[in-house]
């Protein structure tokens, strides 16, 4: 059996393609599923205990960059500190732990960042995500995979088609990013699970910045007009990192899986 915890566009990707999985959620779930406060540190760990699984596939995250910089006692027990608890269960009983991670664990000032760089995060989310990493691979056997702008049923390509058919503006910031399709990148985690790999792999879309992204959006929809790029964006209370692309050649390398597929067709389909 498969643990995954979350139920998020990631989360439930992954259980489509893992059956015999049990998803832990917070809200809302599948039927057959539990229903958990993950940052109930003993409940999650007894629930790991008695079911014995030999993965868990962590997705839990508080992910709103800016509300990490208000909530910080939340971010900080969601983004590091379960990952403690569930680096000490895993090892109990076993478990392969993949957690998955984020770019925003690098400051931006370089881009296409491997797996050899050295993390420096510039806000509290990134910093609350290296925590996480760093408890993840306190054990031998787990794999921290970092992606970059998971979208699907939401995310900034969503925001962006959204806003044009509603005839707003769209102000995209200029930075670059790896955006990245929460199906290809449960297909990749899938395909990683299999082969049992451990240490840290960057599992990302292609460089673009976000002008770019909702420039080329636009263009389909001829509303052009609509898109400005802009240094930030008004309400703001996070610094962004100006180029936090990954470079996912070693992933690439290893996985037969095309991670790099890009779902922004399915926008104009639906």
């Amino acid at each position: 059996m498969i643990l995954i915890l979350g139920y998020g566009q990631l989360g439930s990707e992954l259980a489509s393609l893992i059956p015999d999985s049990l998803v832990v959620y917070r809200s809302q779930g599948p039927s057959n599923g539990v229903r958990m406060d993950v940052t109930d540190f003993r409940a999650i760990e007894d629930l790991i205990l008695k079911r014995r699984p030999k993965a868990i596939i962590n997705t839990v995250a508080v992910t709103d960059v800016d509300a990490c910089e208000v909530r910080r006692e939340e971010a900080f027990k969601t983004n590091g500190e379960v990952v403690r608890h569930l680096a000490r269960v895993a090892r109990v009983v076993e478990a392969h732990l993949i957690h998955v991670s984020t770019d925003y664990v690098f400051d931006g000032e370089k881009g296409m960042y491997s797996e050899v760089d050295v993390p420096n995060p510039i806000n509290y989310y990134g910093l609350t995500k290296l925590v996480g990493e760093s408890y993840a691979l306190s054990y031998d056997d787990s794999l921290v995979v970092r992606t970059s702008g998971v979208y699907g049923r939401k995310g900034f390509p969503l925001y962006v088609y959204n806003a044009l058919r509603e005839g707003k503006e769209v102000k995209a910031f200029r930075g670059y990013f790896s955006p990245t399709w929460a199906r290809a990148l449960a297909e990749a985690i899938v395909e990683l699970l299999k082969l049992g790999k451990t240490g840290v792999l960057h599992v990302a879309g292609p460089r673009v910045s976000r002008y770019e992204l909702a420039f080329s959006i636009a263009e389909r929809m001829k509303l052009k007009e609509l898109v400005r790029e802009v240094e930030e964006v008004p309400g703001w209370r996070a610094r962004r990192p100006l180029d936090s692309s990954l470079d996912s050649s070693r992933a690439r390398r290893l996985l037969s899986t095309d991670f790099q597929a890009q779902g922004y067709e399915k926008l104009f389909s639906a």
